[in-house]
């Protein structure tokens, strides 16, 4: 008695059915992925450094590595410096309408915009509080907006992709203010400010802090920074303002790459505040100091009268 064999399911000789991608259930494909195994069509399919991956699996994998930081605790990337150019564009735009207004590239102070946003001290101590930041976006002619914008250019992208958009963003406008602050907490009533000077070398201040991070040669730094205060002593520019905002930009940039790596994010908001509250109080300061219409007065006939 002999067993008879049972002979295989399907016909004999038939080819085992081909697999479908696990993404794409109606492509039938030979190829798997390296890491889970799954069959994956050639567009599903990425290079590894062993054989090719999933979609999938590559997602998962950069998930689970950690991305590399500044010293301020940014993503460090080449992206492009996006808050850079938006502050360079708003600059430009609020000088073009100035200029439409007043019919001149040079003389465009006269416009109606550029004399409701300057910061004009005896007018912002009586409540018009807007110009100590609409002042930074506004400039007197043609060639103050230029070399302006120009230091912008270069020196912005440095310090936006050490710090990342959000903590540059916070260093450029409390660098904008400490400007207006300083300009009018130390300076007189009759000098009528606008500029994006404070703001700019308050990333001076930041741009030097970095360098001194990383270890790089600061003499270049100094040296510009320098000859642009000595030249405030011979031109109509506001060394007050410029080095309020210098030091704020410094000191702010400071707090943020010196900042544990433990609970970051709250020692770097903690500087923030505390920059806000000490140029809110430099602002009130001098406000209640020029509280009066009689003190205003007083206070204008001695710094700004005649000679």
């Amino acid at each position: 008695m002999s067993n008879a064999q049972v002979p295989p399911e399907g016909p004999i000789g038939a080819e085992p059915e081909t697999p479908v991608c696990a993404r794409h259930a109606d492509r039938p494909t030979r190829l798997r992925c390296t890491r889970c195994e799954r069959p994956a069509c050639p567009e599903c399919l990425r290079d590894a450094s062993v054989g090719m991956q999933c979609v999938d699996c590559v997602n998962e994998g950069a998930r689970s590595v950690r991305q590399a930081r500044t010293s301020a605790g940014a993503v460090l990337s080449n992206g492009r410096p996006v808050i850079t150019q938006v502050m360079i564009a708003l600059n430009v735009l609020a000088y073009v309408v100035t200029v439409v207004q007043s019919g001149s590239p040079m003389n465009n102070q006269r416009s109606g915009l550029f004399t409701a946003t300057s910061m004009i001290p005896e007018l912002t101590a009586n409540g018009e509080w807007w110009r100590v930041f609409t002042s930074g976006f506004m400039h007197f002619g043609l060639i103050h907006l230029a070399l302006n914008m120009a230091a912008l250019f270069v020196v912005g992208p440095v310090v936006e992709q050490e710090l990342g958009k959000l903590r540059y963003s916070a260093v450029y406008l409390l660098s904008l203010l400490g400007g207006s602050a300083a300009a009018f907490y130390f300076g007189t009533v009759c000098q009528q400010l606008a500029g994006a000077s404070g703001a700019v070398f308050g990333l001076m201040g930041a741009l030097l802090i970095v360098f001194k991070r990383q270890k790089r040669d600061i003499s270049t730094i100094l040296v510009v920074v320098g000859i642009n205060l000595v030249s405030n002593l011979f031109t109509n520019a506001s060394l007050l303002g410029h080095l309020g905002g210098f030091v704020i930009g410094g000191l702010l940039t400071l707090a943020m790459v010196r900042a544990p790596r433990q609970n970051r994010n709250a020692y770097q908001i903690g500087a923030v505040v505390a920059a806000v509250l000490l140029l809110g109080g430099m602002f009130a300061l001098r406000a209640t100091e020029l509280d009066t219409a009689a003190e205003l007065v007083l206070e204008y006939a001695r710094t700004c009268g005649p000679n």
